[in-house]
């Protein structure tokens, strides 16, 4: 009997799709077949396959998101976001492979010519996470498509309906079969794929434990590509603004949009004491407003359910790790329904903690740190191996000039929440959020790579140091 995997609705646990675990060997063959042909279409054409598959998903639109919305718990006004991303992901990966990875010619010495262009790697395997399972992976997938790769896609196993409808847009826009291959599975196909020999590398957005695990297994393959896009304990520092409110909108913002699961959200506020009380209060209050909701309730929900009863309760067991070890509640996290994963906002004072734990709490869980000076405030953000996102709300701009040199993260923010990124700019982080390797707009940068060249028509050479003399020349010599 054929194994197979099962997704079901978070907000209701509802069975929402099934389907057999493919076959790593065979969906690897299979875009090793189709890879040479893909590879040799003119960059014009990849791009206009690009372009369709952009408009089908468009044409798509409400259908996707409601998966999306379905399968991941979000708010359907959120799902519809992320709809739009994908689409918009096509013309900003064009551009930036251009711009990225665009032919360089020059002259040489002796009429000769210099060139810069770039090769695909052959293929590449894409690991997909659930918070966004068609935005994140398919920001690694059209670049890779229009470098000229081909790609076996292995979407989440918490996601796989979102994964099957990506691939099928692709194939409705014209991809060929073999160019983007379904890989369906677990964590065992997911390490069988990163471990095949028949990829030429791996394209990963997830969690830190994971990435660790695949910088390992790559590190006796330094021919083999390794984009590693992972997670953060991100910080969030306010100081010195009059306008509390707006501040704690930030907060909220950067500490609950996607139930707290994005890799960029905020699991650190960090303030200074003097308005530790007038921010808190704020925080607490908007945060107690926030509408927690299955995804087409009405009216719209401002957050859903996490992704399953596992992380729910994990990250119920964090809150009260916290609590008993010191940590003093400011808004104790809630689950109404033990059956279900959803969760309230979750507020906690970690001041006083002897040890933080620097893990990503991968949902709607707010630490809270009291600090009396900026020094303090950024040693503070400081204090984590990872590296990801950051921002700074209020201050001066030479206190921004500050906090920009000297905190350690890929994306800095001011006065914006801290999950507040551009597709039009590089995204990743470094430490334990990556390996310095951001996607987005710098996804052109991993899906090729340059080769230069020295070029001449005609064969010119000459050595004119180091040589003997030939017998010809001897005896010249030995005539004069």
């Amino acid at each position: 009997m054929t194994a197979e995997l099962i997704s079901h609705e978070p907000a209701t646990g509802a069975e929402l799709w099934r389907g057999p675990i493919g076959d790593v060997d065979a969906e690897v063959a299979a875009a090793r077949g189709a890879w040479s042909e893909w590879a040799a279409q003119p960059f014009t054409y990849r791009a206009e396959t690009m372009r369709r598959f952009a408009n089908a998903v468009k044409a798509d639109g409400d259908e996707l998101a409601d998966l999306i919305a379905r399968e991941t718990g979000k708010p359907l006004w959120e799902a519809q976001t992320e709809v739009a991303s994908t689409a918009n992901k096509v013309d900003i990966s064009i551009k930036a492979h251009s711009e990225r990875t665009g032919q360089r010619r020059g002259e040489g010495a002796m009429k000769t010519r210099t060139a810069v262009r770039h090769k695909p790697h052959g293929v590449l395997a894409v690991l997909g996470p659930y918070n966004f399972p068609a935005h994140l992976p398919n920001g690694h997938i059209v670049p890779a498509l229009l470098a000229g790769n081909t790609v076996v896609f292995k979407p989440s196993e918490k996601t796989p309906a979102v994964g099957e409808k990506l691939v099928s847009l692709y194939r409705a826009a014209g991809v060929p079969e073999g160019a983007v291959r379904l890989m369906i599975g677990g964590p065992a196909e997911g390490k069988a794929l990163a471990n095949h020999d028949g990829i030429d590398g791996l394209l990963f957005t997830g969690s830190a434990r994971t990435g660790l695990i695949l910088n390992r297994a790559f590190a006796d393959k330094p021919g083999k590509i390794l984009a590693l896009e992972m997670g953060g304990n991100n910080p969030i520092i306010v100081w010195d603004t009059p306008d509390i409110a707006t501040a704690a909108v930030l907060v909220v913002q950067s500490a609950f949009l996607s139930a707290g699961q994005r890799c960029s959200n905020a699991r650190r506020l960090i303030v200074r004491d003097s308005m530790y009380d007038a921010l808190i209060k704020e925080v607490s209050a908007l945060a107690g407003r926030l509408i927690i909701d299955h995804p087409h309730a009405d009216p719209a929900p401002f957050m859903g359910p996490v992704i399953d009863n596992e992380t729910a309760e994990g990250l119920m067991e964090s809150f009260l790790f916290l609590l008993s070890n010191g940590g003093k509640a400011i808004r104790h996290m809630i689950r109404p329904d033990e059956t279900k994963p959803f969760l309230t906002p979750g507020i906690i004072d970690v001041t006083e903690l002897a040890e933080r734990p620097d893990i990503e709490l991968f949902g709607p869980l707010l630490q809270v740190v009291r600090v009396e000076t900026f020094e303090q405030a950024i040693l503070e953000a400081n204090a984590t191996r990872f590296g990801l996102s950051a921002a700074l709300i209020g201050g001066s701009p030479q206190q921004y000039d500050q906090f920009w040199a000297n905190i350690r993260a890929g994306v800095v923010n001011w006065n914006r929440p801290t999950n507040g990124a551009s597709s039009d700019a590089p995204f990743g982080g470094i430490g334990l959020s990556g390996n310095h390797r951001p996607s987005a707009y710098y996804a052109a940068d991993y899906c090729a790579f340059p080769v230069a060249s020295n070029e001449a028509e005609s064969l010119r050479a000459s050595i004119g140091v180091g040589l003997k003399p030939t017998e010809a020349e001897v005896k010249a010599a030995a005539q004069e």
